[in-house]
């Protein structure tokens, strides 16, 4: 049998557009809050009763459940994005040579923060994001800055210096 968990859009008041996915029990990795489920007690083992006690689609079920729906066109493929000319011609720091690419997705590659990696955290190896349409822009998702990353690769951010005239 096929399980699958129950997913909430979340929507812009302003808009009347989603901006996201939220599935109920994942932990916010920027706020570390947990999102519940409503019609449960907010605490792990109520919530784990509930999720087990709802119905379970078989896949005949869920393929009923969405026959004649369609994803619509908007929706379907993304646009290209073209990289920057910058992007080609940079010659500074490129984080890539320092690290190891352990996913690919989203438009980002995934890899342990060696800021994090340093301090002991980061056990899942993938809070540094790394966009692959322009490698210059990367951020860990547990907070380590660019200093703190770039320190930990032993390639600390030069200071910039001004011309006194």
């Amino acid at each position: 049998m096929l399980h699958f968990l129950r997913l909430f859009c979340l929507f812009s008041s302003r808009s009347g557009t989603g901006n996201a996915i939220r599935a109920p029990l994942g932990i916010h990795r920027a706020n570390m809050h947990r999102y519940w489920f409503e019609d449960a007690p907010s605490n792990l083992t109520d919530q784990l009763g509930y999720l087990r006690s709802v119905k379970r689609l078989t896949a005949a079920e869920l393929e009923t459940f969405t026959e004649g729906l369609s994803i619509p066109d908007g929706v379907v493929s993304r646009p290209l994005i073209e990289q920057s000319r910058a992007a080609d011609n940079h010659s500074g720091f490129r984080i890539l040579d320092y690290v190891k690419v352990r996913a690919n997705r989203s438009g980002n590659y995934w890899i342990q923060c060696p800021s994090c990696a340093q301090q002991g955290r980061d056990r899942s190896m993938d809070n540094l994001a790394i966009s692959i349409g322009d490698t210059r822009f990367y951020k860990c998702w547990a907070g380590c800055t660019r200093e703190m990353i770039r320190e930990a690769l032993g390639q600390p951010i030069p200071q910039r210096r001004y011309r006194s005239y």
